[in-house]
C-alpha cells in the first residue's frame, strides 16, 4: 500500500489516496495495514509539500491522515516525524481559512490537530519499560499554543464553535481533551479571549442540562453518554478555577453555573437515570471553586447528603467486584477468570494518570492577531515546563478518587 503513495505526480498520488480512502472506509484494517507500511510520516511529508500544487489532493491527504490516526494508535517513531514546523503549519491553515468557518477544508485541519493531540496524550499515558532511557515526547500542539497562542486564536475560537455544533460523541470528546489541557497548563490559562470563554460556559451548560445517560438503548450508548457528561464537568473545573473568569468582576453566570450544579446531583425524575458517584464528586469539585462557594451553603449540604447515598458500602463492593457476599464469604459466584475480568477495568483510550498539583509560573497574555509565523530555528521546549508539553493529564483522570 506504501507503494501507491511513493509517486511524485500529482493526479497518481490522487488517484492512491482516493483508493487508499475508499478501502479503509470500507474496512478500517486498509488503515492498520497503511500503518504498519509506514504510511504515516510519508503523509506527513506529502502534507506539507503539496499545499500549493493541489488543493484537492491536499485535502485528501489531510482526510487520510486523520482517518489514520483516529483508529489506532500510533507509534513513538512515527509520532517524532511531526516537527514543530508542521504543526506550526497547520495552525497557520486555520488563519489563512478563517473568513469560512463553514469550509469542511476548514474543519478537517482542525480535525487533524485534535487527533495529533490525542496521538501525544495516548503516547504520554502509555506505561513505559522499566528499562528504557527514551525521553517522553512533546505535545507539539499543546506547546506551540503555550509559546505562539496569541498569533493563533481562531483555532481557539473555532474549538468551541465546533463544540457548540458537534453532536457526535467522538468529536466532542476529542474537542474537549484538548480544552482541558490548555486550562490546565499555566501557560495557555489565558489562551481564549474571554468573550469566548463566556460563550464556552453557555455550550457546556446547556449541553450537561440536556445530557442523559440513561437515555441511550444499548449500553454503548449509555456509557458513552456517561463518559461525556464526566468529561464536561472535568473541563468545567478548571475553566472556572484557572481562565480569566476567576478573576474579580469576571464571574460569569455565577447563579446559572451554581443552579446547574445543584440540578446535576437532585434530577429525581424518572426520564433520568440515577445520579452516580463520579459525576457528584465533580460537582463538589466544582463547588469548591473560591467564587462559586457560599458559607452556609444548603446545596453544599445537599450535595454531601447525596455523596453519602451512592457511596458504595463495603460488603456492595465485595458482592460486585468478587461475587460474594458477607453472609455466603465461603462461597463465590464467579470463578477466578471472571473475577480478574471484572476486578482489571478497560482503560479509556487515554489511561487516567493522577493529578499532579503545579505552581503557576505565569499566564499568557491576550494579544492579536500577527503576521503569519515562520517555523522557530530551535527548540522551544526549553522555556517551558518539560512535564506541561508532555501533555499526560486526562479528563479521565481519578474516577475512584474522592473529591
Amino acid at each position: 500500500m506504501l507503494r501507491l503513495l511513493q509517486e511524485d505526480e500529482a493526479d497518481t498520488l490522487h488517484l492512491a489516496a482516493a483508493v487508499l480512502m475508499f478501502d479503509g472506509r470500507a474496512n478500517e484494517a486498509a488503515f492498520e495495514m497503511m500503518q504498519a507500511e509506514g504510511a504515516f510520516p510519508r503523509l506527513v511529508e506529502l502534507i506539507r509539500a503539496r499545499r500549493d500544487d493541489d488543493v484537492g489532493l491536499h485535502r485528501l491527504l489531510l482526510e487520510l491522515f486523520f482517518e489514520m490516526g483516529r483508529i489506532q494508535k500510533v507509534g513513538r517513531e512515527d509520532l517524532v516525524t511531526v516537527d514543530d514546523s508542521f504543526v506550526l503549519y497547520l495552525l497557520q491553515l486555520t488563519e489563512q481559512l478563517s473568513d469560512d468557518v463553514d469550509d469542511p477544508y476548514h474543519y478537517l485541519t482542525i480535525r487533524v490537530l485534535l487527533v495529533l493531540n490525542e496521538q501525544y496524550m495516548c503516547l504520554a499515558s502509555a506505561p513505559a519499560s522499566p528499562s528504557s532511557d527514551i525521553s517522553p515526547v512533546t505535545n507539539r500542539v499543546l506547546k506551540l499554543l503555550s509559546t505562539h497562542g496569541s498569533l493563533y486564536r481562531t483555532f481557539g475560537e473555532n474549538l468551541i464553535l465546533l463544540l457548540n455544533r458537534e453532536v457526535a460523541l467522538s468529536p466532542q470528546l476529542l474537542i474537549l481533551k484538548l480544552l482541558y489541557l490548555l486550562f490546565t497548563t499555566p501557560s495557555t490559562y489565558e489562551y481564549f479571549y474571554t468573550n469566548d470563554l463566556h460563550v464556552l460556559v453557555d455550550v457546556i451548560i446547556r449541553n450537561l442540562l440536556d445530557l442523559d445517560p440513561g437515555v441511550g438503548k444499548a449500553d454503548n450508548d449509555r456509557n458513552g453518554q456517561r463518559a461525556l457528561r464526566h468529561t464536561y464537568l472535568r473541563v468545567l473545573c478548571p475553566l472556572l478555577k484557572n481562565t480569566q473568569l476567576a478573576r474579580e468582576g469576571n464571574n460569569y453566570k455565577r447563579e446559572e453555573v451554581r443552579r446547574l450544579l445543584y440540578l446535576l446531583v437532585n434530577r429525581s425524575t424518572a426520564h433520568f437515570a440515577p445520579v452516580d458517584e463520579t459525576v457528584i464528586r465533580l460537582v463538589i469539585r466544582c463547588k469548591q471553586i473560591e467564587w462559586l462557594r457560599e458559607d452556609g451553603d444548603e446545596q453544599d449540604q445537599e450535595i454531601e447528603r447525596k455523596l453519602n447515598e451512592v457511596a458504595p458500602k463495603d460488603s456492595e463492593v465485595a458482592k460486585k467486584l468478587l461475587g460474594m457476599s458477607i453472609d455466603d464469604a465461603g462461597e463465590s459466584s464467579l470463578s477466578v477468570v471472571e473475577v480478574a475480568a471484572k476486578v482489571v477495568r478497560e482503560k479509556p483510550s487515554v489511561p487516567a494518570p493522577r493529578r499532579r498539583k503545579k505552581k503557576a509560573n505565569g499566564v499568557g497574555s491576550n494579544g492579536s492577531h500577527g503576521d503569519a509565523l515562520k517555523p522557530p530555528p530551535t527548540d522551544l521546549s526549553a522555556s517551558i515546563s518539560s512535564d506541561d508539553m508532555r501533555g499526560d493529564r486526562s479528563p479521565f483522570e481519578d474516577d475512584n478518587e474522592e473529591a
